[in-house]
């Protein structure tokens, strides 16, 4: 009897089930399947969601109602409009130094800072957002005895500041310091960088220093109402600017063209030295590379809508990759800036070939619990197996018939659960060949016994009959 034959006997022998109704082991293997495709289907759709999630990053800047506020709002508002991969949420603050103060607290994780500040521990620079030139003037009036022409000339006197920050003051300090002039020696004056024209009227006040973009709206009406009723404004040319770059490394030498504040008159009537430095978007050393690559390209390719958006006040540039930078450059940043960004293959190799090992860890693992949970299948087949040996032995010495129908009907449970178990794989074709032969050796003795034990039955009748005839 072949493998196919026992099948066939199976399927007729078994009890009848209602239409439709899968069998156990079926139902087990659907169930089985139908997990894995769940699983499977839930993987991707996380490994999607997981990749493609935007990341929403906190940004301080400030003082409120500021250019700084209003460039970076808008340029959250682009991100969230055109569905970027990085998502920025601008958290106000009362100026650079507070916004610096909260990335080193760790509450933000971005802010716009000056660079003349002190840093946050850990800040690298992501972009900066404008350049500031440090513009100063003196008052003369139409005599020209005592005139200011120099910033050596301004020891003694007192000095408008514009703009509440201590970082305006530190920097006059600096200027002055460099320049010969002992900070003590002037008296300073601060102002808001609004409503300082009516400020000023109540106020004698010799020179007067600004701090912004070159093309800076708040400094042109500075040096226009500060001029006003004939006064005369003298820009000083600082020409220590070299040198305040040398000693201070988050300064550059710049110039300010003639006319930058003012065709008519030419305001300065010639260009002038100064020194400038820049309002940077950092953020914390932590951030990973991907995401700060992600920010910087995102900025840059919107920098000509928000440049054309606020001509005056924004500026964007990409940050200074060298090692000795004042601001070091964030790495993911740098990799930007210098082409070297890292494809999605190259940053996840690693990871990749890691699960691949580890699915095939699992795999390897999820045979051996799988063979492991089918050792009682095959334990209880083997003991059918030698029940069915037994009843084989069996066969050949009884005297009854009807014990041969009790052992094939227990053959024929023995066969079904036999194929039960090849079929959740856990015997082998060649275990199911030999336990094939045994069944078959089985039936042959039951067959040869019937006909034994009805013969003998049947040569036991005839004498009978005769003597009773």
């Amino acid at each position: 009897m072949g493998i196919r034959d026992m099948f066939t006997r199976s399927m007729a022998s078994e009890a009848p089930r209602p239409p439709g109704t899968p069998k156990p082991h079926r139902m087990k293997a659907v169930f089985v399947m139908v997990a894995a495709v769940l699983a499977t289907v839930a993987a991707v759709v996380g490994a999607t969601y997981w990749m493609n999630r935007p990341v929403h990053l906190r940004i301080a800047v400030g003082p409120p109602y500021s250019d700084d506020v209003k460039v970076v709002q808008s340029i959250a508002q682009i991100f969230s409009r055109d569905r970027k991969y990085v998502r920025l949420r601008p958290i106000i603050t009362d100026g650079t130094s507070s916004s610096a103060a909260s990335l080193n607290a760790g509450t933000t994780d971005l802010a716009v800072i000056r660079g003349d500040i002190e840093l946050p521990k850990d800040a690298q620079a992501i972009a900066s957002i404008r350049k500031n030139y440090a513009v100063l003037w003196a008052l003369n009036g139409s005599s020209k005895k005592g005139a200011i022409k120099k910033i050596e000339q301004l020891a003694g006197k007192r000095i408008g500041v514009i703009g509440r920050t201590q970082a305006n003051v530190n920097l006059l300090k600096v200027i002055l310091t460099q320049s010969g002039v002992k900070p003590e020696s002037v008296q300073v004056v601060q102002f808001t960088t609004t409503g300082f024209a009516e400020a000023i009227k109540s106020e004698k006040l010799d020179a007067f220093l600004a701090v912004g973009p070159l093309n800076s709206k708040i400094t042109a009406d500075a040096v226009t109402a500060t001029t006003r009723g004939g006064k005369e404004a003298t820009f000083l040319s600082l020409d220590t600017a070299d040198a305040i770059a040398q000693k201070h490394p988050v300064y550059e030498s710049g110039e300010i063209p003639a006319g930058s504040f003012g065709a008519k008159p030419a305001r300065p009537d010639d260009k002038i030295d100064t020194i400038t430095f820049a309002h940077h978007i950092v953020a914390r050393k932590s951030l990973s590379e991907a995401t700060a690559g992600a920010l910087t390209r995102q900025l840059f390719s919107i920098r000509q809508t928000i440049q054309s958006e606020f001509p005056l006040t924004a500026k964007l540039e990409t940050p200074d990759t060298d090692k000795d930078a004042a601001i070091p450059a964030h790495p993911g940043a740098a990799a930007y800036v210098d082409g070297e960004e890292k494809s999605f293959l190259d940053r996840y190799s690693d990871y990749i070939w890691g699960s691949l090992m580890a699915l095939s860890a699992l795999g390897s693992a999820g045979a051996w619990f799988a063979s492991y949970w089918r050792r009682d299948e095959r334990v209880t087949n083997s003991n059918l197996r030698e029940r069915l040996l037994e009843m084989l032995t069996a066969a050949r010495k009884t005297t009854s018939i009807d014990e041969l129908d009790a052992m094939q009907a227990e053959a024929d449970e023995i066969m079904r659960e036999t194929l039960h178990c090849f079929e959740d794989g856990a015997i082998e074709e060649g275990s199911l060949t030999a336990f094939s032969i045994a069944l078959e050796q089985f039936h042959n003795a039951v067959a040869d016994r019937k006909t034994f034990l009805l013969d003998m039955s049947s040569n036991a009748a005839r004498p009978a009959r005769s003597h009773v005839a």
